[in-house]
């Protein structure tokens, strides 16, 4: 993709019409300091909600009367809602405000994970956590677009993208803590709830518009179409647990990718697509959504299902679950805290390509753990893979936004998140059937997945450090 100049950059909103108000027209107080605290802040409730039930899993299917075949649907509604509506939401943000967007998820959001608390059944709960995927998907879809806006220069970016990766890590480790620190899981989603409506009042007053409007209506064949694909891919998934030849898995791969083509075709032909499809030959953005997309799939799908493995083989508490993962990602909030002091030592890609590598490296360090029934054996797995994460979340958000037109930030964010929260599904879905299909027992399976996780990681390595700029 042709490097966009610092002036470009600058000015990446969409000029006024001629016919505006000169007032319009002025440059509207970009207010960056409230800017990045309340995007970062958000952000930080959006990942709590987003990993609460990683503690709180066992407690909530016993709740809820839900099977071990149907587990991996309560961990993969917010995901599911997150993949299908981040880049409609992306282009929403960019065309009708950023702002506008942004204030709707953070109520949304506010709203619906306090009605998760209130769900009494497998699939009300489902319901739930999609709809707080849908808002999530706004708040972070336009999160990275008002920062680009407030922070025009590429040096303030590098450090605003850095705070935002950083505080991405610190909502992961954060929200199990607060969903193990009550002694109901329906109270823990009570208290996000309101926690987020707050932001929501905050910023109403504290962020200001922005937007580079394209014309045209937004693209909700495309968005349908997408997120069918992905219900059933993560169907197809979930049903594998029990065999992966039967037609009940079949079927829904092949929606899979017919939907898929068919949302390719509308792509290519409305007139505001969801995606530019031509950015895919562009190797920073390749390397972008790569990043993304093997994130969900080894990380996120790892450590989604981990607390729970941890609880069920260990015997472990839901509260000292969560200080034992809060090694992993408090030390990938600090690592993605400090990880700007890389910038122009280390290219983007090879600090992906690091972050896979770390990750792979940490959770073939936990192998034989859970069956030895020894915690302290995790340590130094946790330790590795978390700053392997911290690095991935540092360079993922910045690459996104480098990746298009600073105009498209929105977009940008969006594309790449959407293809970690496909991973996420599809990680999430694959080490529950792996973990739970072995023979053997859940601590030899929780081996298997481990391994399927770093096997998965040094292929993204590997693919991250393939797409090179040319020159």
């Amino acid at each position: 993709m042709t490097r966009f100049n610092e002036r470009t950059l600058a000015e990446g909103e969409a000029p006024a019409t001629p016919d505006a108000p000169r007032a319009q027209q002025a440059e509207a107080p970009r207010r960056p300091r409230a800017t990045l605290a309340l995007t970062s802040a958000a952000t930080a409730v959006t990942l709590m909600t987003y990993t609460a039930p990683m503690v709180t899993l066992p407690g909530t299917a016993a709740a809820l009367h839900t099977p071990v075949s149907a587990q991996a649907w309560l961990l993969n509604g917010t995901p599911l809602g997150l993949a299908a509506l981040l880049l409609v939401a992306g282009s929403l943000a960019d065309d009708y405000g950023r702002r506008r967007v942004f204030l709707a998820g953070t109520l949304t959001l506010g709203i619906t994970t306090a009605l998760g608390a209130l769900a009494s059944s497998t699939w009300l709960f489902t319901l739930a956590r999609i709809a707080q995927g849908a808002a999530s998907a706004a708040i972070l879809a336009s999160s990275l677009g008002l920062i680009v806006h407030a922070f025009p220069s590429p040096r303030g970016r590098l450090r605003a993208t850095g705070v935002w990766g950083a505080f991405v890590s610190g909502g992961i480790a954060v929200g199990p803590l607060v969903a193990g620190a009550f002694p109901d899981w329906r109270v823990a989603y009570g208290v996000l709830g309101a926690v987020t409506l707050l932001v929501a009042a905050l910023g109403t007053r504290g962020l200001t518009e922005s937007r580079s409007p394209r014309g045209g209506r937004p693209d909700v064949v495309g968005a349908l179409t997408f997120g069918l694909a992905l219900v059933a891919l993560v169907a197809a998934l979930t049903l594998g647990r029990d065999g992966w030849l039967r037609p009940q898995v079949g079927l829904p791969l092949l929606a899979t990718v017919l939907l898929l083509a068919v949302f390719a075709r509308v792509e290519r032909r409305t007139a505001t697509p969801m995606i530019d499809l031509g950015l895919l030959r562009h190797p920073r953005f390749l390397a972008s959504s790569a990043g993304g997309l093997f994130t969900g799939l080894a990380v996120i799908g790892m450590f989604s299902f981990l607390p729970a493995l941890l609880q069920q083989t260990l015997g472990l508490s839901a509260m000292d679950t969560a200080w034992l993962f809060l090694l992993w990602s408090g030390l990938s909030f600090t690592v993605a805290l400090q990880s700007r002091r890389l910038a122009g030592r280390v290219p983007r890609r090879h600090q992906l390509a690091a972050g896979f590598a770390l990750h792979a490296a940490g959770v073939l360090t936990m192998l034989g753990a859970l069956d030895a029934h020894s915690w302290p054996r995790l340590l130094p797995g946790l330790l590795i893979a978390g700053t392997g994460s911290g690095l991935l979340n540092a360079a993922l958000p910045l690459l996104a936004v480098e990746s298009v037109p600073a105009a498209r930030a929105a977009m940008g964010s969006g594309a790449q998140q959407t293809f970690r929260y496909i991973g996420s599904c599809a990680g999430v879905a694959l080490t529950i059937a792996v973990a739970t299909s072995s023979g053997s027992g859940l601590a030899h399976g929780a081996d298997v997945a481990m391994v399927v996780s770093a096997a998965l990681a040094a292929v993204a390595a590997l693919t991250v450090l393939a797409l090179r700029e040319r020159s």
